[in-house]
């Protein structure tokens, strides 16, 4: 049985001013459209705009919130990224909330445009430096915070230290654990560096949800989930503990932890490694150009 629990407390986000990573579906609509139902600003940072514009005027109109804005955000892009933090600093002076949302998950062998495995690349490293661009504006707007969802998936994931860019023999399922598990040593080690800053930062796993993650699951795994499909989430269900680290009043000093069902959980030994953190961290920012604290 699904355990569904909720994000149930009343807040009032009108005035502070959020971004969601592909809040165009699944648990990123989701929420992205609670948010705007609690009067906040809500900017859906998107790679497909035509998509991303019929659901933006969607999330308006059953929220009646006319702040909500679409722009375009590939992660797969370096780039892209850069100049999506660009538009955004000239737009607003301010950010509250950063929920790295987006991903992708047990892809083909692929490469992002500037070389990364394309799960490694958009889960992990577009994130990384999209959340770099933004510590700014968040430090200025603190209290702040930021929440990447991750997955249970980390527990079986290991940071491949001879192979991080996942060059030799391709496992989907294991590029993505191992995306899975750098979310949480991201979020774990950042933490640790924006102490007293006001900016805090914590990661969740949203459960087994039915999203459209699953549309690039090999042949053979979709046939072997079929029958348990029915205990899987709704997208509206997977968005709750996001919003749990999101809004909740009490997580407002609470910084690198790891969410589940709405809670405190604990994460894989992996992702307690010092060892590993800083080996990725120092990856990360070669990768992305930037050096940083």
């Amino acid at each position: 049985m699904v355990c569904d629990a909720k994000f149930t407390k009343q807040t009032v986000e009108t005035g502070k001013v959020f971004i969601v990573t592909g809040a165009n579906s699944g648990i990123g609509k989701e929420t992205a459209l609670e948010i705007a139902k609690r009067g906040g600003t809500v900017y859906m940072a998107c790679r497909d705009l035509n998509r991303s514009e019929e659901i933006r005027v969607e999330i308006e109109n059953i929220s009646g919130n006319s702040n909500v804005f679409v722009r375009e955000l590939d992660l797969s892009s370096l780039e892209s990224i850069r100049q999506f933090a660009e538009s955004f600093k000239k737009e607003q002076d301010k950010l509250h909330v950063l929920i790295n949302n987006a991903g992708v998950m047990h892809t083909p062998k692929t490469l992002t445009k500037d070389g990364f495995e394309l799960q490694l690349g958009v889960n992990h490293i577009g994130h990384f430096l999209l959340t770099h661009l933004l510590l700014d504006v968040l430090k200025k707007s603190a209290p702040s915070r930021i929440v990447n969802l991750s997955s249970a998936a980390h527990l079986l994931g290991s940071i491949n230290m001879d192979d991080l860019n996942s060059e030799q023999p391709y496992s989907r399922i294991g590029a993505y654990n191992q995306s899975k598990l750098a979310n949480v040593l991201f979020t774990r080690e950042l933490a640790r560096r924006l102490e007293g800053t006001g900016v805090t930062v914590n990661a969740v796993h949203p459960g087994a949800v039915n999203t459209e993650l699953a549309r690039t699951w090999s042949p053979a795994v979709k046939i072997a989930l079929t029958p348990l499909m029915w205990a899987f989430k709704t997208p509206k269900s997977g968005a709750q503990t996001s919003l749990y680290a999101a809004l909740d009043p009490d997580l407002e000093l609470v910084t690198g932890q790891y969410f589940s069902g709405c809670k405190p959980a604990n994460v894989a030994s992996a992702a307690k490694d010092d060892k590993t953190s800083q080996f990725l961290w120092s990856e990360s920012e070669k990768w992305t150009g930037i050096e940083v604290y």
